[in-house]
């Protein structure tokens, strides 16, 4: 299984900052320790052209991250400081998403050790979300003429805001989301299919829902093309997911998601997205899960 990863997609911010920015080094570290995936598979992107960021994002607002030029209010908006590491990682890491869904058309499936920043709005980021990966990536495909029809499962305990308002008017382009339906953010413009679960959701009636959803958006769409942005912040430990699956319920969560898109024979895209367990190798572990049973269902 190929994945996207670079170490640029580290960035400096402040150590006492909530966002776990080396989790990428440290799932990157992790998953080639392991063996679950090899250094052979990991290829490095270039940072992504403007070009391509403005299929998704105003000019104005993909020029202005770059040439750190936002405004104060902007900033706070977005939730990290800007830096020009913050500037240069998230080009990376919007370019890792774009290769790993062409990685994925050309292998069935792949993967980024980052991406899912489904807070980012087509003039703002927000939400430790600087640009949107996932919308960049859909959107460039299409052009291409890669893919006509996408669909975004997105899992993260937190709905995606920015890609539902991206889409809304894209009828080749299914969103999805499952998440807390009292946190964050508290406007949530409709994806195509939301579902809110209610505080303290365990694993079963999680998974339950999850199949519910699978079952009717494959009755009436077909993608050429699937994002699963695995967030792992549904977890009971989570600092702001306010779900109660545990590490087992997570595992089997990514299972039935690779699982049932697999075997419909759909490309399907590992992303991220967010978690904030108590400790970073926490973080890690249960972010490296997905990968691990995407390992297992490929070989």
């Amino acid at each position: 299984m190929r994945v996207s990863y670079c170490p640029e997609y580290y960035a400096t911010i402040p150590d006492e900052h909530i966002f776990p920015m080396k989790k990428f080094q440290g799932l990157h570290s992790y998953l080639t320790e392991k063996g679950i995936i090899n250094h052979h598979s990991v290829i490095a992107p270039p940072i992504v052209e403007i070009s391509n960021l403005i299929t998704a994002h105003t000019p104005r607002y993909a020029t202005a991250v770059w040439e750190g030029t936002l405004s104060k209010k902007e900033i706070r908006r977005m939730g990290l400081p800007w830096t020009k590491s913050l500037a240069v990682r998230s080009r990376h890491a919007v370019q890792g998403t774009i290769n790993a869904g062409f990685m994925a058309l050309q292998d069935g499936l792949a993967g980024n050790l980052a991406g899912g920043t489904h807070h980012a709005m087509p003039d703002h980021g927000e939400g430790f979300c600087v640009y949107n990966d996932v919308a960049v990536a859909i959107k460039v495909l299409q052009r291409a003429k890669w893919i006509n029809t996408a669909l975004v499962i997105d899992c993260d305990v937190h709905q995606g805001n920015g890609t539902a308002e991206i889409f809304k008017n894209d009828k080749e382009v299914f969103t999805f989301s499952m998440h807390g339906e009292k946190n964050y953010p508290f406007v949530k413009p409709p994806s195509d299919l939301d579902v809110g679960l209610p505080d303290k959701t365990g694993d079963r009636e999680y998974h339950k829902a999850l199949i519910s959803a699978l079952d009717k958006i494959f009755s009436s769409f077909r993608p050429d093309l699937v994002f699963y942005l695995g967030g792992i912040d549904p977890l009971e430990a989570d600092h702001f997911g306010r779900l109660s699956l545990t590490l087992e319920g997570l595992r089997e969560r990514d299972r039935i998601v690779i699982e049932y898109i697999t075997e419909k024979e759909v490309p399907l895209t590992l992303l991220l997205s967010g978690g904030y367990a108590p400790t970073l190798k926490e973080t890690v572990i249960a972010h490296a899960q997905m990968f691990e049973v995407a390992k297992e269902k490929r070989f």
